[in-house]
Order: C-alpha cells, then structure tokens, then sequence
C-alpha cells in the first residue's frame, strides 16, 4: 500500500490492550508483581488464558519455579502503580515494599492476589512455548472474581469501571463510550 502509515512495531496496531498485574511466588517465598499486555483468553472450555513473558525477566523465573500466578485486573486510579512496577525489577527490589501493594490470599494458588485490583483470574501453567525472546504460557484458569457491583454475567460493568488498557510507555486508556452493532436483517 503506497500511503500506508507504518507504527515502530507491528503489535502497536493491537494496542491498547487490558493491562493486568501479574503476581508470582519466587524464590524464598518473595512476592514478585509485573505489568503485562500481552494477554488473551484461549479457551471456554477449559478456561485457559495465554500470557507472552520476556524469558530475561524477573516474573519468567518466578513462574517457572511456582507455576502459577494470579492475574489482578486494575482501574485507572491504578496508572501511576502499574506503570512504576514495569520500570523496576523484582530482582532488584521489593516491589511489594516500594509500591504499598497490599496483598491477600488467593482462593486456589499460593501466589496472592492484589486487593487494590477490580478483579482477579488464578490459575496454573499447563504448558509452555518459546517463541523468539518470551515464553508463551498456557495458564488454566482455576478461579476468577470481582469487586462487588463491577461486573455483570456478562462482564464489566463501564458505568461502574473501567480496566486499564496499556497503549505504548507512559500512556494508558480506559474504555470508552458502549457502540452496539445493529442486529443483521434476516
């Protein structure tokens, strides 16, 4: 195409993306949180989820030593944590301690949840993939919840709240105004 506008990357064309915060067990029972985008539900049945982890970072060997996790769900009120968890290491520092997370147990693993999310997905790696610098981990979904009145049987309830979506760095989004698609004439 002649005109076409190019982004710096091809992924930057699916973004923004939901943003979670995954929370991981590591060695000597230290809470590890990571910034992650690069998320997407895989199956109904089972529940599974895929998530794409740099194997250099921190989280990649904590999920390796525990394999399992908890995916928390924040809102906007959410930016400026979310955003500093993804500009230090776990290995260098105690996210836990830095960021005030506060912390609770998870009803199905041992990696705890973030009480301060809007929601939260545990669940299990049952395998693994490598693909160029991340590992692609298929995690089963064992249990998934939300703050009271902000979801519906059908999910997120946008008067109530709103989940971060990640665009590129520093910006981040909320979901915007509901469109309904007109149903087709028969």
């Amino acid at each position: 195409m002649n005109n076409a506008s190019r982004p710096r990357n091809f992924y930057y064309l699916l973004h923004p993306r939901p943003v979670v915060v995954i929370i991981t067990l590591c060695e000597g029972g230290k809470v590890n949180a990571m910034p992650a985008s690069w998320i997407t539900p895989i199956s109904e049945e089972p529940p599974a989820l895929a998530v794409a982890i740099d194997r250099e970072n921190y989280t990649f060997k904590c999920i390796e030593q525990l394999r399992e996790a908890t995916f928390n769900i924040p809102s906007q009120e959410h930016v400026n944590t979310v955003y500093g968890l993804g500009t230090v290491s776990g290995r260098e520092v105690d996210k836990v301690k830095m960021f005030s997370l506060k912390l609770g147990k998870a009803s199905k693993v041992s990696a705890p949840i973030w009480l301060d999310a809007i929601g939260w997905i545990e669940g299990r790696v049952v395998n693994r993939v490598d693909i160029g610098e991340t590992a692609l981990y298929i995690f089963e979904v064992l249990d998934y919840y939300a703050k009271p009145d902000t979801v519906s049987e059908w999910g997120w309830r946008l008067d109530k709240t709103s989940p971060l979506h990640h665009g590129t760095g520093r910006g981040f989004h909320t979901v915007g105004k509901l469109i309904l698609a007109s149903k087709p004439k028969q």
